[in-house]
């Protein structure tokens, strides 16, 4: 029997203290099991990234409307994102198992990137994702340079699904070396 999230607006119970997560300093370490493009058990870790670029992102649980959506459109922009050194990570709080029979019920059998399981909640708790008092994470991505330092992060509500084309233009960006006006896309001018 499936978990139900409900995808609406949900308050949210905000920590006291702040998690130090910064945009420009070093993205927290983590380690993960994850199920490879190919179907198999593997363990992941940020250093094993060194040298690439990484999109994470978290979404509450296997199963369920939005969810689909976001993996859908991860998938969709993959090969565009690889292009540009990036490895894209799903996690949720889901085991593997799950990520396995979702991957198989839903998405044909087949993923084109790594759905990685933080079913410990550390890692999402380490980059403030984690809804402590409801055991799953809000919807967050981040992107983190090749050397590990964390570039761009947005959180946010569970009834929303992110614009994947969204997290595609902000890596674009960074790699273009230049400053970049609102909306600036490949082939635009840099404002500096």
């Amino acid at each position: 029997m499936a978990v139900q999230v409900q995808e609406a607006a949900v308050p949210v119970k905000v920590k006291e203290e702040w998690n130090g997560l910064q945009v420009g300093q070093p993205a927290p370490k983590w380690h993960m099991q994850g199920i490879t493009p190919e179907g198999k058990f593997q363990e992941f870790s940020l250093k094993d990234m060194k040298g690439k670029w990484v999109v994470m992102f978290f979404y509450p649980l296997d199963f369920t409307p939005v969810c689909q959506t976001e993996v859908d459109g991860f998938k969709n922009l993959y090969d565009e994102f690889k292009k540009l050194n990036t490895e894209v990570f799903g996690v949720s709080t889901d085991s593997v198992y799950s990520h396995k029979a979702w991957i198989e019920a839903k998405h044909g059998g087949k993923l084109p990137y790594t759905l990685l399981s933080d079913i410990t909640r550390e890692v999402g708790r380490d980059y403030g994702v984690l809804m402590e008092e409801k055991g799953f994470s809000l919807r967050g991505a981040f992107i983190i340079d090749p050397n590990g330092v964390l570039q761009w992060q947005v959180v946010h509500s569970l009834n929303i699904g992110r614009s994947t084309d969204e997290v595609l233009r902000v890596i674009q960006a960074l790699q273009s070396g230049g400053v970049c006006g609102v909306n600036w896309k490949p082939g635009q001018k840099h404002l500096a």
